[in-house]
């Protein structure tokens, strides 16, 4: 089959799943096409844990281009290597719970978009984690209720597109209102999606783009455990600030899916993709996704999405990928079946794993250095077990973020 050991063909196939959708490549690949953005002088734009990969893209196709900029992403994901290639300023803020770096971040980039001339032109780089790292709230506004308002919202178990809908009634900037302030200028925004149905309003928040059917920020924010003061409404879809912004999808979690496929058909496997988005609580996607491999063909099965997490007081350690990897194991004990859960982006929750790969030994390998599945799982501290059960997957920030992958092997 081209791999001697199933649980590394699993890594092997999602490291071709990044590779399709690194950022640093999608965009040199969008700057190359025929309905590319124009030639000539620009100021650019990147926001998101991808912005360093995406904006050195840039720096590959157009860096005599490039006048001025600003660059946003996740803390430890800088490279020094950037301002020597552009002349842009790197800002870093904390993801997934924005503080005074984030504050920080969205006023810098306010600022930037007031100061440069009528005349200018953008491009706009956007990847996820944009919600977290770039934020500015109404007047009087307590930073610190920014930070418990996200925390409680990451342990909610809500959808990202119910979270995005919480942080854009709160935000300055968010919702379109960073793209108000481009006052008809031109801007190309090409964008990494990070969430289902890649609407570009949704990305990020919507920083560039207008609401289609705004909702009521009064109603949204009505029953949160923190209230926070609220700014203008947001411009809708067709505010003449926003008639030349320009949204191209250079990559997303389908194409990740069509790149894992293709690398496991070349390994002569049998493959599936799915079309069924991996959503609802991750404990309860990773029993049924594991039952679909276990009771299925023998061959790979590809699913694509973002499930939550419901977390208790003190959670444990681990984020939603390694939570669906460990309630997957329960069902795939001493099977021939393996199973890759891991992000897109090199995180899964805090910390520096991005997932986890499980086999039909790994429940008894976990149990045999004294950890119980159970309890792990009820603590969200599937980390914990996954790393005594050696089974945890690291790659480092890989500038990108589509979401998340699930592959699962029957041999």
């Amino acid at each position: 089959m081209g791999y001697p050991d199933p649980r590394e063909a699993l890594r092997g196939f999602h490291r071709a799943g990044i590779v399709a959708v690194e950022g640093r490549a999608a965009v040199a690949r969008a700057l190359n096409e025929p309905s590319a953005i124009p030639h000539g002088p620009f100021h650019l734009l990147a926001i998101g844990k991808a912005a360093v990969a995406m904006a050195h893209g840039v720096a590959d196709q157009r860096a005599d281009d490039v006048l001025g900029g600003r660059v946003v992403t996740r803390c430890g994901y800088a490279d020094a290597d950037l301002t020597r290639r552009l002349p842009v300023e790197v800002l870093t803020a904390p993801h997934p719970v924005p503080d005074e770096r984030s504050l920080a971040a969205g006023q810098a980039l306010v600022d930037y978009l007031d100061d440069t001339p009528n005349d200018a032109r953008f491009v706009c780089l956007i990847s996820g984690g944009a919600s977290s790292l770039v934020e500015q709230l109404a007047d009087g506004a307590d930073p610190q209720a920014l930070s418990v308002l996200n925390e409680w919202l990451l342990g909610s178990g809500l959808d990202i597109g119910q979270m995005n809908r919480i942080r854009t009634a709160v935000s300055g900037i968010k919702g379109g209102r960073l793209g108000a302030r481009l006052r008809g200028r031109r801007a190309d925004v090409l964008l990494i999606s990070d969430v289902p149905g890649d609407d570009p309003a949704v990305i990020g928040s919507g920083l560039f783009f207008g609401q289609n059917t705004p909702d009521d920020p009064a109603e949204v924010i009505r029953d949160l455990p923190v209230q926070l003061p609220l700014p203008p409404p947001p411009p809708a879809v067709n505010n003449p600030a926003l008639v030349r912004v320009h949204p191209s999808i250079i990559a997303s979690n389908r194409l990740a899916r069509e790149a894992v496929a293709q690398a496991a058909q070349a390994a002569g496997w049998a493959v599936s993709c799915s079309d069924q988005f991996i959503e609802g609580e991750a404990s309860v996607a990773g029993r049924a996704l594991a039952e679909a491999v276990v009771s299925g063909p023998p061959g790979i099965t590809i699913w694509g999405g973002e499930p939550t997490v419901t977390l208790p007081a003190n959670p444990g350690r681990g984020g939603r990928m390694q939570t669906l990897a460990l309630a997957a194991a329960s069902v795939m004990a001493d099977t021939a079946c393996c199973l890759l859960a891991a992000g897109t982006d090199g995180a899964d929750g805090p910390g520096e794993d991005a997932g986890a790969v499980i086999d039909g030994g790994t429940l008894q390998r976990g149990m045999a250095n004294g950890d119980d599945p159970v309890t792990a799982l009820a603590a969200a501290d599937a980390g914990h077990f996954l790393a005594a059960s050696g089974d945890l997957v690291q790659t480092g920030p890989t500038g990108t973020n589509v979401m998340d992958l699930v592959i699962g092997l029957k041999s």
